[in-house]
């Protein structure tokens, strides 16, 4: 299945299953800019459309230009940028995050989830690396199960300055 994803997603094909007129207007879209190819910006992905989301991939070998573009401060940036109704998402965020920013409609940037913390959305399966290094295992110990990571979701504002969004 992971193959198939990836195969679609160098096509720049959407992940989402059909939907009806009717849920294509209740699912907000998503645009993920993430480095080519990149497996768990792909799971990513997947999990939000597993999640209510309307899920596109944009491959790209520039992720700095994107993250300038969208204003992503450096020390909340991680692998991937996703782009939603104005704000951007940094990172392996939560999708009751996602829906909570689109419901709350705060004054803001984006939200963001710095590096890639273990057992994120995106990071709990338990393959040992992606191809752009985001390392999903901690192999040191030889065992096959992610050790998950207590993390926090950060609100970016305006100014770039961060405030505290939720704690996973």
């Amino acid at each position: 299945m992971r193959l198939f994803l990836v195969l679609l997603t160098l096509l720049g094909v959407s992940v989402c299953p059909p939907l009806s007129a009717a849920d294509a207007v209740d699912r907000p879209k998503i645009e993920i800019f993430m480095p080519s190819p990149c497996l768990a910006c792909i799971d990513w992905g997947a999990y939000l459309a597993e999640n209510g989301f309307r899920v596109s991939y944009r491959e790209t070998g520039d992720m700095a230009a994107i993250k300038k573009r969208w204003r992503v401060p450096p020390a909340v940036q991680s692998t991937h940028t996703a782009v939603i109704a104005g704000y951007f998402v940094e990172g392996h965020a939560h999708a009751e995050d996602i829906h909570e920013l689109l419901r709350d409609k705060p004054k803001a940037r984006g939200i963001a989830v710095p590096g890639l913390p273990r057992g994120a959305p995106g990071r709990e399966l338990s393959n040992p690396t992606c191809e752009t290094a985001c390392t999903t295992l901690d192999n040191t110990t030889g065992e096959r199960e992610v050790r998950r990571e207590l993390y926090e979701t950060l609100l970016v504002l305006p100014d770039g300055s961060t405030k505290y969004w939720a704690r996973h």
